[in-house]
Order: C-alpha cells, then sequence, then structure tokens
C-alpha cells in the first residue's frame, strides 16, 4: 500500500530548516507568515525578547470588512501593506522575510509585495 504524502508536515520540515538559519533581531526583526486554506496572518517578530511588535491577519477587526469583498489574493497583498504600515508606526524599516515554508509564488508573494509597498525594505 502507497502512503500518501502529508504536505503540510513537509512544509513544516521546510520552516524547521528555514528557521534554524534565520532570526530576527530588535534592529531587523523576523516577518513570519502563515496561511490556512481561508486567512492568511502576518507577524513581525523580534527574536531576541519574543515579542511580536506588529501583526495582522484576514479576521482583524479592522480589515475584516474590506477582506469580505476580496478574493484571498487581493486580501493578501491588502495584509501585507496593513502590517507594513503598523511595523513601520512601531518603528521598523528592514525585516527578515519568512515565508513559512511556503513557496514564494501566489498569496506568499502578493503579500511581501503589499508589505514592499507600504515601505518595509527585505
Amino acid at each position: 500500500m502507497l502512503k500518501k504524502i502529508d504536505k503540510n508536515q513537509r512544509r513544516l520540515g521546510r520552516h524547521y530548516s528555514i528557521r534554524n538559519k534565520i532570526t530576527g533581531t530588535p534592529e531587523r526583526p523576523r516577518l513570519n507568515i502563515y496561511k490556512s486554506s481561508k486567512h492568511i496572518y502576518a507577524q513581525v517578530i523580534d527574536d531576541a525578547t519574543g515579542v511580536t511588535l506588529a501583526s495582522a491577519s484576514t479576521l482583524d477587526k479592522d480589515l475584516r470588512d474590506q477582506v469580505a469583498e476580496l478574493t484571498k489574493s487581493d486580501a493578501a497583498k491588502l495584509i501585507g501593506k496593513a502590517v507594513g504600515e503598523r511595523a513601520k508606526n512601531k518603528g521598523v524599516k528592514s525585516v527578515i522575510f519568512d515565508r513559512g515554508g511556503y513557496l514564494y509564488h501566489g498569496r506568499v508573494k502578493l503579500l511581501a509585495d503589499g508589505a514592499r509597498e507600504s515601505g518595509l525594505e527585505f
């Protein structure tokens, strides 16, 4: 009998491999992404102190009404802009991009583009 490949388990392996190599610092925190089938989440994290500096998701009360009428791709770009603006308000200019084991394609790429448009550098 053939074993079915668990795609999320393989993604987690890639994510752990990436996380062994990158770490957020106070000068350059980590922009982390998680996506489910319906929603997308982004956080700017300072790993030295273990503090989340800024976050945005499709479930935020501020953004929920705007996201409701958008496609998932357009919502990802909006979330990228929102997390970028919130990070800039906290004084963050440059981040390390942590794609969370996902391919840099589709919603992940659009979120990164939205964050760059709002002024984050990575």
